[in-house]
């Protein structure tokens, strides 16, 4: 993936590819290759490629992203019947499908906001109460009862497909999964956003994000976030056939977040955090609190990298006429009228929104002071649940312990041992370093901001802490850089962590899951210790995971052969539904193990209709 390249639509991208020659489709992956290692040179909404030295590509993108085929076109004599145009779109970011309407098509919403109902324009006279018992009686008696809504045959169609396509991906693995399968998905998230899809649709995006990462050998991929993005598109076209009312708007999702009034309020700044994603999006998001305790952001987010995750601090918040940065605004106050909030506690910032700047508070001043009171338990239990994961916690450094990932901090929470690993590992971000810092500073008392990470052991990526000398200081530990001069001269005997409990061994199920989605079907396929790693899970307790290994196991090695010998093509749907099961089950698993780590309780998940 070339990030000098402006983001092209999923429908391009899937229209070039399939207008491909078979001969020429093979020839895709080093078509790519080559595209992204060619230099490149903006001017103005346009994007020259040098393909060779008489040759140029280009793409045209006049709204910051390429929208329709004709927009890509090259110099060569083959045009446009040739390679190259298929191979500069399937080099480019994915635009957000949201952004980027079909061409003759409205912008569809899967789930619109409706209005309220208005009741029945009210009797002249007031009524009384007999005529109010018996009208209740008559409706009782008329109503039909109303059928819940259930998916289009539409949306059906579409879901199918996305489910085809995301398999085909799963078969063959990131390491196999080239181009022209990235566009079969492309094709269908389009499809399916169409259909009135958006939440489908935005996952297969990003997989085929993840995958154009895998592939470039990106630093910032994660083989986590392309098994999650996989494990969604498969699981929204899973449960899309049976769900029906509320689950089934929650399957379609939504194109935009909608934003609600909220009238007048008074925030006070908690911190900052640098955004820099795999998909090729930076900035800068403030976490701001009411006196309630309610958590609203203010985010800067837009195309860039690094550069624009460093700088977007030190922009000023797009609230109102307000001059206040967001790192400003980490340590100030706010006071908005004419808010409205999305339901995710973002901050709109529409033209009747007035923000001035306004006092803020300590972290152990009120009313952020009421954020650390809440039991540690209930914190992790809503994070858990909800779409709010922030836990504020008091900590002792009690030292660090190595992973594979990397060194993490460890610290005592109320008797808990916690793991704070680094929040991101791009060197551009004091994270890492700050980190390391820390680890020096045993036995210091912290008052900290992190993000909670569903683990078997108590685990979180550390955000903001109090500055280890000055309780009244905050550091983003995204933004600020610690000095070796900030830590504490003489330390405090540090506070001995407990040792880790025995781990329930779900890496063995987990492992797999994330080895089919790397490199595919057949590396599950080949003979192995599968036996004795189900075995172990049943040990445990695991007998379920044990089952879902065996499972997978056979999906992956079952192929039959015709009469004359020859192996016959895998049942990709019966793997993708193996997949999808250890998948999800791994994901539930950890979050019981980690509810559990915590001391919190989770209420019983209510049954879905399949």
């Amino acid at each position: 993936m070339n990030p000098h390249l402006p983001p092209v639509a999923p429908s391009v991208t899937a229209e070039l590819v399939a207008a491909l020659t078979p001969r020429l489709r093979k020839r895709l992956d080093a078509g790519v290759a080559k595209v992204a290692g060619r230099p490149t040179v903006r001017e103005g909404d346009v994007v020259r490629i040098a393909l060779d030295d008489d040759t140029d590509l280009e793409l045209h993108a006049p709204g910051g992203a390429v929208t329709s085929a004709e927009a890509v076109r090259c110099g060569c004599l083959l045009a446009p019947d040739c390679l190259h145009r298929a191979a500069a779109a399937s080099a480019a970011p994915v635009a957000d499908p949201a952004d980027t309407p079909a061409t003759g098509a409205p912008r569809p919403r899967a789930d619109p906001p409706q209005p309220p109902l208005r009741p029945e324009q009210p009797p002249t006279a007031p009524a009384r109460p007999e005529d109010r018992t018996q009208a209740a009686a008559a409706r009782s008696v008329t109503a039909e009862p109303t059928e819940p809504e259930t998916a289009t045959a539409e949306q059906l169609t579409a879901a199918a497909a996305l489910r085809d396509a995301a398999a085909a991906v799963l078969e063959a693995g990131a390491e196999g999964a080239g181009a022209v399968l990235q566009a079969e998905l492309l094709r269908a998230a389009h499809t399916a956003r169409l259909a009135g899809l958006p939440r489908a649709a935005g996952r297969a995006v990003a997989v085929v994000t993840a995958l154009r990462a895998a592939r470039s050998a990106d630093p910032a991929y994660r083989l986590t976030d392309l098994t999650a993005a996989l494990r969604e598109v498969l699981g929204v076209a899973h449960r899309l056939r049976g769900a029906a009312g509320a689950e089934l708007a929650g399957l379609r999702g939504t194109v935009r977040q909608p934003y609600a009034p909220d009238g007048s309020l008074r925030l006070y700044g908690l911190f900052s955090e640098p955004v820099l994603t795999a998909t090729g999006y930076a900035g800068a998001v403030t976490w701001t609190a009411d006196a309630e305790g309610r958590l609203y952001t203010v985010s800067d987010v837009a195309p860039g990298g690094a550069d624009r995750a460093t700088g977007a601090a030190g922009r000023s918040v797009r609230i109102g006429d307000t001059a206040l940065t967001h790192r400003e605004l980490s340590r100030a106050g706010l006071a908005v009228s004419g808010a409205t909030v999305s339901p995710t506690g973002r901050l709109g910032a529409g033209a009747g929104v007035r923000a001035v700047r306004a006092s803020g508070a300590a972290w152990h001043a009120e009313p952020l002071d009421g954020l650390w009171a809440v039991p540690v338990s209930e914190q992790v239990a809503r994070a858990l649940t909800t779409e709010q994961d922030l836990l504020f916690l008091d900590i002792t450094l009690a030292g660090t312990v190595r992973e594979a990932a990397g060194d993490c901090l460890v610290a005592d929470c109320g008797g808990l041992t916690l793991r704070l690993a680094a929040a991101h590992d791009d060197p551009a971000l004091p994270h890492r370093d700050n980190l390391r810092l820390l680890a020096s500073a045993r036995g210091a008392r912290l008052r900290v901001v992190a993000r909670l990470t569903p683990a078997p052991l108590p685990r979180a990526l550390l955000l903001a802490t109090s500055h280890p000398t000055d309780p009244e200081t905050r550091v983003d530990l995204g933004l600020d850089r610690l000095l070796r001069a900030d830590l504490p001269t003489t330390q405090t005997p540090p506070v001995p962590a407990a040792p880790a409990p025995e781990e329930a061994p779900v890496h063995l199920l987990r492992r797999r899951v994330h080895q089919a989605a790397s490199g595919g079907r057949r590396v599950l396929a080949f003979p192995g210790n599968r036996d004795a790693d189900a075995a172990r899970l049943r040990r445990h307790g695991l007998a379920t995971a044990g089952d879902l290994l065996d499972e997978l196991h056979a999906a992956a090695a079952d192929r039959s052969r015709d009469p004359f010998g020859r192996l016959l093509p895998a049942d990709t749907a019966r793997f993708g539904r193996a997949w999808l099961a250890a998948a999800v089950y791994t994901e539930e698993l950890d979050r019981a193990l980690c509810a559990a780590a915590w001391g919190a309780h989770l209420a019983p998940p209510s049954p879905s209709p399949r």
